[in-house]
């Protein structure tokens, strides 16, 4: 994976004076989404979403500059080269302010992850050194990154037995709404005791290591079926698409099928010739694949 992950970020992870080249890779998998479009149900065409201007129509990509409203119909722009002469230094470097335990960031804190990997052989004995004493401590490196135009809290921590870093980025404490006052309406009075020790009881007989391989989206399998089903029924339209010039063609069915397998099914059958029935096939099933990059997460 370290090899044909596309990066996201390069970048320095600072501790101090150490100064070690990293990258950071998504850990989400984009393709085991299931992705719909919208089709205009009548005229078969796929329906597109314009940035238009009022009394201009569409406006082009270049013509597009970024506002903010000081007061209502009065703005400020912002120019790309504006954004990019912003003095940040975690733009291009995650600097390592303080270290806390893992149980002390809760959960709700936690955003998106990435995996950290190191940015070319010299940094691999920074990256290791890092790792195992974050491993060894069980500590959790706090800090800060310029992601997607804007400054991110994030977490560093080591993942699988000190396998590798993953980096987590973290709402800010002003982002969140404040707990106490959500739950303020709840009433305060003490449940009986033998209640609660029957609810004890029961999460202690089924307290067991947290193993993400046992769970799976029941609801996107079913989706995923549905569509193999009507592909098997021939249930597919032809929707035009607004191609621009250069731009590549796949057959319909190709296309389905492609967008099936990619998203963890398997491949759609073919449509069944004239004259001849189509053949019986038996599907097996997939196996899957066990990570550990996240069983020990909050360790």
């Amino acid at each position: 994976m370290a090899e044909s992950a596309r990066t996201f970020w390069k970048g320095h992870l600072r501790l101090a004076l150490v100064s070690i080249p990293v990258r950071l890779v998504a850990a989400e998998k984009a393709e085991s989404e299931i992705r719909f479009h919208q089709v205009d149900r009548k005229s078969r065409q796929r329906i597109r979403y314009l940035k238009v201007a009022p009394g201009k129509g569409e406006v082009k990509k270049e013509d597009i500059v970024l506002g903010y409203e000081v007061e209502p119909g009065n703005y400020v722009f912002l120019e790309d080269e504006e954004f990019d002469a912003l003095k940040l230094s975690s733009r291009h470097t995650i600097e390592l302010s303080q270290f806390v335990d893992a149980d002390e960031i809760e959960p709700f804190y936690y955003d998106r992850p990435y995996y950290v990997l190191p940015d070319g052989e010299v940094a691999e004995e920074g990256y290791r050194v890092l790792c195992d004493a974050l491993w060894a401590k069980r500590k959790v490196g706090i800090g800060q990154l310029a992601l997607r135009g804007r400054e991110h809290l994030v977490a560093l921590f080591p993942v699988g037995d000190g396998e590798g870093l993953m980096l987590d980025t973290l709402r800010y404490g002003s982002e969140l709404r404040d707990a106490g006052e959500i739950f303020s309406a709840i009433g305060r009075e003490k449940p009986r005791k033998d209640m609660v020790q029957m609810a004890e009881d029961l999460i202690e007989r089924r307290s067991e290591p947290f193993d993400p391989a046992r769970f799976r989206n029941h609801y996107a399998e079913a989706l995923r079926d549905l569509v193999k089903a009507k592909l098997g029924r021939r249930e597919t339209v032809a929707v035009e698409e607004q191609v621009e010039p250069g731009a590549k063609v796949l057959d319909f069915m190709e296309a389905l099928k492609r967008s099936v397998a990619a998203s963890g099914g398997a491949a759609a059958p073919e449509p069944p010739k004239k004259g001849r029935p189509p053949a019986k096939k038996t599907t097996s099933a997939k196996s899957s694949k066990t990570s550990k990059a996240s069983a020990r997460r909050r360790a």
